[in-house]
């Protein structure tokens, strides 16, 4: 038994919110969560792309050019195993004293290291030590952007106006669009600013410097930006019952030591089934994100011989359209419920999984645009209302452990591995259309963790 602690309200119609902090201050949050998503994932992003061009001839130069490809989406792949360790530690810790300091120590760790990457010397240089590194530094990203959704997402939501929960998470959202718009264009610029040689011995490294700018947005957040009201409130009653717990103890009366409980201990022994059907509705979302953006990058231009900037700025274009669509997705989610919604993108990613790679098969950028441009409408459509969604699916006080965990966990299984499991899949079979069962196949695991959250929420 798994008893969520929601309503069935709060997943198939609009959550209303109590609080109503001043507006200024709401936008001001808002903004600081969107910013502090699109600078994190800005960071993450900028390490696929450079798996997908360079890494695996700089870090990894033995083999084959697929062997030295399959080092780095490996190593690519390891940020996303990580995750769910920033997860677990950031969401006990901001379940406990917050979600500001948090999301600060997360844009912190993730400034570092990221320029970290960039300054690192290539296996010609340290030999076996470079790639070492590379992966601990892949690490700490990904521990990173496992503590920083959770922050940001419950920054946003928590502040939201009533009725607006699924816009405002939508903000946080955004910032994957932004992270890969962003990035797409420091790569272009920069492609097209040096010479091939040139981009291999050092132009690959000035995105990676630009990562230090995220210092600066922590900085603000810790000085400017203050804790959410729910937390707040959360904190507050949690102090109370065990004020009431301790002076029971005091009396003789049986009582639990009046210790913090864990929000950790709380979801593995009572919510782990929502914590895996969240994970499960989510990672065909997250696998063909990942699998549009790195692993269509590296089967388009080592494969079908097409021009790393043209497919790059097929990338870049096809996200802005994300920019419209998320937002748009949330808004209605706020109007005729998150599940709904989810369930139309999970099915028509299952739809046109097929069709989209054989339209990338033709090896022409038209086509190549109109393929990844539906799946992209059809992955806004569920990332839209899916910070909401998923705060909605955990109480205030394990809030940040629930929804990072969920959310990390279809990262591992999704996102980390889908560039990964992509090339074996093209060795393996010599088709795209293995590529496409696997997409379909998380497809079917979707819907059916969708319907059983929108059961569990009818039956109560």
């Amino acid at each position: 038994m798994d008893p969520a602690p929601t309503s069935a309200a709060s997943l198939s119609a609009p959550t209303q919110k109590s609080q109503d902090p001043a507006d200024p201050h709401r936008r001001k949050v808002a903004t600081a969560a969107a910013l502090a998503s699109a600078v994190e994932w800005y960071d993450y992003f900028v390490f696929g792309i450079a798996a997908a061009l360079v890494l695996g001839d700089l870090y990894f130069p033995a083999g084959s050019s697929s062997a030295g490809v399959l080092a780095a989406f490996a190593t690519f792949a390891v940020g996303f195993l990580a995750r769910p360790i920033g997860g677990v530690i950031a969401g006990q810790l901001g379940d406990k004293r917050g979600r500001k300091p948090m999301l600060v120590l997360a844009l912190t760790l993730m400034g570092l290291s990221t320029t970290g990457i960039g300054l690192l010397p290539t296996y010609e240089t340290v030999g076996i030590a470079a790639p070492i590194l590379l992966v601990t530094l892949r690490v700490l990203q990904g521990i990173a952007v496992g503590a920083q959704w959770g922050g940001a997402m419950l920054m946003a939501t928590e502040y939201a106006p009533d009725g607006k929960r699924g816009l405002y998470g939508s903000l946080v959202q955004l910032g994957v669009p932004i992270g890969v718009v962003t990035a797409n264009t420091v790569f272009l610029v920069v492609g097209a600013a040096t010479s091939e040689s040139a981009f291999e011995a050092w132009g690959w490294r000035v995105p990676f410097m630009v990562g230090i700018l995220v210092l600066v947005l922590a900085w603000y957040i810790h000085t400017r930006v203050e804790e959410t009201p729910e937390f707040r409130e959360a904190e507050k009653a949690l102090a109370e019952k065990e004020k009431k717990e301790k002076g029971e103890k005091e009396k003789g009366e049986q009582g639990d030591g009046g210790s913090k409980s864990s929000p950790l201990r709380t979801i593995l022994r009572h919510h782990l089934g929502t914590v895996f059907l969240a994970g499960g509705s989510f990672a065909v979302n997250t696998a063909t994100f990942y699998i549009i953006i790195t692993g269509v990058l590296d089967y388009t231009t080592r494969e079908l011989d097409m021009k790393r900037s043209a497919v790059l700025t097929v990338s870049l274009c096809v996200s802005l359209t994300q920019l419209a669509l998320i937002p748009a997705s949330a808004a209605l989610s706020d109007r005729i419920g998150r599940l709904r919604i989810y369930a139309i993108g999970a099915a028509g990613l299952a739809v046109w999984a097929v069709p989209m790679f054989l339209l990338i098969d033709t090896g022409s950028l038209l086509w190549l645009a109109v393929g990844t441009f539906v799946t992209s409408c059809f992955l806004s459509i569920m990332y839209g209302p899916q910070a909401a969604l998923f705060a909605e699916l955990f109480t205030a006080e394990m809030r940040y452990t629930g929804a990072s965990l969920g959310y990390q966990i279809a990262a591992v299984f999704g996102g980390g591995l889908a560039p990964f499991v992509m090339v074996l899949l093209l060795e393996a079979t010599g088709t795209s259309m293995a590529v496409s069962a696997y997409i379909i196949g998380l497809a079917v695991i979707a819907l059916i963790s969708i319907k059983v959250l929108a059961g569990r929420a009818s039956s109560r």
